[in-house]
């Protein structure tokens, strides 16, 4: 008799590992879709808000770039001027670009995927 005890509770215990596996399975699936489902929406709204942003500096650079050329008597100047602009903030960006961009998305990803 006590041998089928011990049978008895050998099969339960193999049955809740089983269930607690199937369990853990599930609950690690459904962290990795809310960690890709976060991540994935942050990105959209970050395109969309680049893209609106994108449209509006072009509109601003050509009404700068005419409004300068008027000012200089040559549109193809102010076209030159805004490029120029454009050509210091590029190398300022490159020179920082470390501090801008990789601190806040490194810990906007980390607020994602550590949150628990």
């Amino acid at each position: 008799m006590a041998f089928e005890e011990i049978k008895e509770n050998v099969d339960d215990i193999q049955e809740n590992a089983k269930a607690y596996m199937e369990s853990s399975i599930a609950y690690y699936k459904l962290w990795g879709f809310k960690v890709a489902m976060k991540s994935t929406t942050l990105m959209v709204k970050f395109m969309l808000i680049a893209i609106c942003l994108t449209i509006v500096l072009l509109f601003v650079s050509i009404a700068g770039a005419l409004a300068l050329g008027k000012m200089f008597d040559s549109y193809p100047l102010g076209f030159l001027a805004v490029a120029g602009i454009y050509s210091i903030l590029a190398a300022l960006l490159f020179l920082v670009k470390d501090k801008i961009v990789e601190g806040p998305i490194l810990e906007k990803f980390s607020e994602i995927f550590f949150d628990e």
